[in-house]
C-alpha cells in the first residue's frame, strides 16, 4: 500500500534563547505564526517555512544546516549586513561568494549556531532540484 501524498515538509530549528531566537527571525525576514507555547512557524513566501522550538541540545544546533533559495542572495546580504545582526543578536553572517556548483551564497549562524546557506543560481542553469526533477 503507497502512502497518501505528502503536503508539507518542515525542519525543527533548535533555540538556546527562544525569545530572543523569534526576533531575530523576524528581523530576518520571516513571518512568525505560534503554534503553542515554545513552538513558533516562520514562514517566508509560500515554499519556505519552519518550526521554531523552545529546545536546545549544542550538538543538533551546531551540525544543522538549513538551504535557502532565492532570487538574489546579495540583496539579502545587504540587508542583513545593514541589520548588525552580529552585533545585536551574536550571530555570524559570511560574505557573499561563488560557489563551483554554480550557486551564489553566504553563510548565516543564527544565534543558536544553526548555519543557513542563502543562495541564487549563479549561472544560465538553475541548480538541480532534489530527486533529479
Amino acid at each position: 500500500m503507497e502512502p497518501s501524498a505528502s503536503l508539507e515538509l518542515k525542519v525543527f530549528v533548535p533555540a538556546r534563547d527562544y525569545a530572543l531566537s523569534v526576533r531575530f527571525y523576524r528581523e530576518v525576514g520571516f513571518l512568525p505564526e505560534e503554534i503553542g507555547p515554545g513552538l513558533t512557524c516562520f514562514r517566508h513566501g509560500e515554499r519556505c517555512a519552519f518550526l521554531l522550538q523552545d529546545f536546545y541540545e549544542q550538538g543538533l544546533a551546531h551540525n544543522l544546516v538549513l538551504h535557502l533559495w532565492v532570487a538574489d542572495a546579495d540583496a539579502w546580504w545587504r540587508r542583513l549586513d545593514v541589520a548588525d545582526l552580529a552585533g545585536r543578536y551574536g550571530a555570524r553572517v559570511g560574505v557573499p561568494e561563488d560557489r563551483p556548483w554554480g550557486m551564489r551564497d553566504f553563510t548565516l549562524h543564527d544565534p543558536s549556531g544553526v548555519l543557513w546557506r542563502i543562495g541564487h543560481t549563479s549561472n544560465s542553469q538553475p541548480p538541480r532540484k532534489c530527486g533529479g526533477s
